[in-house]
């Protein structure tokens, strides 16, 4: 069992310099475990926190997110989300999706990390100091072998573009190997045995957060590519659009039916006026609408459909929005 060590009060002032040696040089009972203050663990997620906290900061990285996400959405249809002139506001409602699964995992890791945190100091707090170099030996070690593996996926990415995974595993290898490496480093100084400077271990919590942050910008991307897939193999879950447009659209897909209006007779009977809008199209869906423009995809997607762009003022426009696939029978 290891022992405490309870500093005792301190000498009065105006005690000898013999007393205050004394005091110093107290000894430490043996298998005590003296923790230096300043670089700890808990201290240093107490120093992430503090800026995690403000409400600011945490809609910034929604929007961020939700940016990222939608931008990977539509740019699946062809659409570049800038040109839409979606809101702030919409695209902080469009993040939670996208973070679901990160931030669970984050905060599963950061639980685990703590409980692993108090059990390895319990177990290192008698041990002798050969055994707890090692330990931080080995935890450093392990570090530096993911921010290696990290730097060599940086590297290799950029020449296999078809390899996917290469663009998570890149930064989660990063973020962990700072994150192993920096946890040693204070480890190691807070059992009295600092080799590492302080400067280098705000660098390496700087690359973990980077780091945690780039992965999640990846798993943000996969989740719009993903829910923009999900959308495109059931696109009748969108309002049915009828267009009437002035002049001929050629949208180059077979699901878009063609039909031209014919002339309409006055009301005072003398001849026939040619109709303000000519054409008629089916078979369209509503994607998104903004910036004074409407966004319309055919039913069915497939490698030859394309997404038609037309503004409110050259067209008329009927919406049919489908009934609930399951509405109540009372």
């Amino acid at each position: 069992m290891s022992a405490w060590r309870v500093r005792p009060a301190a000498p009065a002032p105006g005690a000898a310099p013999a007393e205050q040696a004394a005091v110093d040089a107290e000894p430490v009972p043996k298998g005590a475990v003296q923790v230096e203050p300043g670089l700890g663990f808990e201290k240093w997620m107490g120093f992430l926190s503090s800026f995690v906290a403000p409400l600011t900061l945490v809609t910034a990285l929604l929007f961020y997110f939700g940016y990222v996400s939608t931008r990977e959405f539509f740019r699946y249809f062809g659409v570049d989300v800038d040109i839409i002139g979606l809101s702030t506001q919409e695209f902080v409602m469009r993040s939670p999706g996208a973070l679901f699964i990160p931030v669970m995992v984050l905060l599963l890791l950061a639980a685990a990390g703590i409980v692993g945190h108090r059990a390895l100091r319990r177990r290192l707090g008698d041990r002798p100091d050969a055994v707890r170099r090692r330990v931080v030996g080995v935890i450093a070690w392990t570090g530096i072998a993911f921010l290696l593996a990290g730097l060599a996926c940086a590297f290799l990415v950029p020449f296999f573009p078809a390899w996917a995974w290469g663009q998570l595993l890149t930064p989660l290898s990063l973020a962990i190997g700072a994150g192993l490496a920096a946890y040693a480093a204070s480890t190691a100084r807070a059992f009295g045995g600092a080799t590492v400077s302080r400067a280098v271990v705000v660098l390496l919590v700087l690359v973990m957060v980077a780091g945690t942050f780039w992965s999640t910008a990846t798993i943000a991307q996969w989740w719009g590519r993903g829910q923009a897939r999900s959308l495109a193999a059931d696109l009748t879950t969108l309002p049915a659009v009828v267009l009437d447009t002035t002049e001929r659209l050629y949208p180059g897909n077979d699901d878009i039916a063609f039909q031209q209006l014919g002339a309409q007779a006055p009301a005072d009977g003398e001849g026939l006026t040619p109709p303000a809008f000519a054409y008629r199209y089916f078979g369209l869906r509503l994607l998104a609408q903004g910036g004074g423009r409407l966004y319309l995809v055919p039913d069915a997607w497939s490698p030859d459909a394309s997404t038609i762009v037309v503004p409110y003022d050259d067209v008329r426009v009927r919406f049919r929005f489908v009934p609930d696939a399951d509405p109540p029978t009372s």
